[in-house]
């Protein structure tokens, strides 16, 4: 956005909004959504709405030395990739930060001295597939993402960098081997260790959700006025998570007749 302003010499968001070429539509639709629940939750019976607190859950901490995949914590601690998620809602990716060598995570109540030890007895490799890649002569950073078949947004966010940043020859890139795809087709339940260790994703390789997953990969035609954040609302997943299933969708644009990869909740 701070970008946009400052290309269109522009001072504020209405006035951007007024150059359709400079913010995809997308993104012109979200603002006043976010804006619109701001105001709604600083007064949600004025509006209709009426929450009921939840209680808090209990949860215990625990500091992680180097980057750990959310399927591990959740296998360790018996639990589902939901509640380690709910529990941290700052993770969007597939892991923990990668280069945060002190995270703190929070696991369910009495679970910290089990993964605290599974910490310490477990291999690097067991923790979190990471992958390193030599950047060439020539190579930006979506070229090497569709050459790796990762997500752009998750390859830049691995190393990072912003998803619009130059690179050089020489320079040494983490990949992530996993794609976001595995974290958006998530089911309420615990991860075996078996199936986790089966879905990783070689380089050159786009991983899928795994078989016995809650979804199912099939095929959506783009309709006239289709977004990327109606087709996310559809299929109740996220646009990144659709960006991911489609490695070489262009940006944030959909031409009506263009086909997705989607990945459908079963039945």
């Amino acid at each position: 956005m701070q970008r946009a302003l400052k290309t269109a010499r522009a001072d504020n968001f209405w006035t951007l909004t007024d150059k359709s070429k400079i913010l995809p539509r997308e993104t012109r639709e979200y603002v006043p959504m976010i804006l619109a629940a701001i105001v709604i939750a600083r007064n949600p019976s004025q509006y209709g709405f009426d929450f009921e607190e939840e209680t808090a859950i209990a949860f215990d901490k625990v500091t992680l030395p180097r980057p750990v995949d959310l399927r591990r914590i959740a296998e360790w601690t018996e639990s589902s990739i939901d509640v380690i998620q709910a529990l941290n809602p700052e993770l969007r990716r597939w892991t923990t930060p990668v280069r945060d060598k002190n995270y703190e995570l929070k696991v369910p109540a009495g679970t910290a001295e089990l993964v605290s030890a599974k910490l310490t007895n477990a291999p690097a490799v067991d923790l979190a597939s990471l992958k390193y890649y030599t950047v060439k002569k020539g190579e930006t950073l979506p070229l090497i993402a569709r050459k790796l078949h990762v997500s752009k947004a998750d390859l830049a966010d691995a190393n990072y960098l912003p998803a619009v940043a130059r690179v050089s020859a020489g320079q040494k890139l983490m990949v992530p081997n996993e794609a976001a795809v595995l974290m958006s087709a998530r089911t309420d339940r615990s991860v075996p260790a078996a199936e986790a260790r089966s879905t990783v994703a070689h380089a050159g390789q786009l991983a899928e959700p795994a078989a016995n997953s809650n979804r199912v990969k099939g095929s959506y035609a783009v309709k006239r006025g289709d977004t990327l954040a109606s087709i996310a609302r559809l299929y109740q997943t996220t646009v990144a998570s659709i960006k991911t299933w489609n490695p070489r969708l262009p940006g944030d644009q959909l031409a009506a007749g263009q086909r997705l990869t989607v990945y459908r909740l079963a039945n």
